[in-house]
């Protein structure tokens, strides 16, 4: 059964990866069981990942004044040049 990742917010969604994560680090799970709890992790972090990288999108354009698309430096990043 897949996740439903439609109804999940941000931080649902990363509890319930946290949760599979340690459920498969205990090892008290038969091998069934863990294949589907790894593509329900591999969905949930998709899930995340996209989530974030939309965020940051988001941000972006909100921090630009010129409405004119920027990228978002870090201080480390400000170092590196």
């Amino acid at each position: 059964m897949a996740i439903d990742t439609s109804k999940l917010t941000f931080e649902e969604a990363l509890a319930q990866l946290e949760a599979i994560v340690n459920q498969l680090q205990s090892g008290d799970i038969k091998l069934e069981a863990s294949m589907q709890a790894f593509q329900d992790g591999m969905e949930l972090s998709k899930f995340c990942s996209q989530t974030l990288e939309n965020a940051e999108e988001t941000m972006t354009k909100l921090m630009t004044e010129s409405d004119q698309l920027e990228n978002f430096e870090t201080p480390a990043d400000k170092g590196d040049k």
